[in-house]
């Protein structure tokens, strides 16, 4: 059992992005599956499915430009033991607007780009660039 599948999820990514593999697989759950869809939108990821009935798993195709990761780096804002909630005028930038930071609120997981023109606020999960 797993304390903390956010965390889990970008640490599978980040590795699988520094060994060059083209795809990682990542134990399945609706959370997991919607941040997933929200890389692949952002550009991050070529492609995201499930698969599998019983036992589901993503599967995650890595995006490169040549031989070097589309994925510089991750970083998990919000733990849980420490939770980190923004207003939608107080959520930060990543790299100047370069990277994104992606937020768990009432209507679903979104970019920060998008909660700021939807006027929503939520909890920080995780910045990428």
């Amino acid at each position: 059992m797993l304390s903390d599948p956010i965390s889990d999820l970008l640490c599978r990514l980040r590795n699988g992005a520094r060994a060059q593999h083209p795809e990682v697989l990542v134990p399945h759950s609706k959370l997991k599956e919607s941040l997933a869809q929200v890389l692949k939108n952002e550009g991050y990821l070529t492609d995201v499915s499930v698969e599998g009935t019983t036992k589901k798993q993503i599967r995650m195709k890595l995006r490169y430009a040549g031989k070097k990761t589309v994925l510089e780096g991750l970083r998990r804002m919000s733990t849980p033991g420490r939770r980190v909630y923004a207003r939608s005028t107080e959520i930060p930038k990543v790299r100047g607007g370069l990277g994104v930071v992606v937020l768990s609120t009432s209507s679903g997981i979104v970019t920060d780009r998008e909660a700021r023109k939807r006027n929503l606020g939520g909890e920080l999960l995780c910045s990428v660039w």
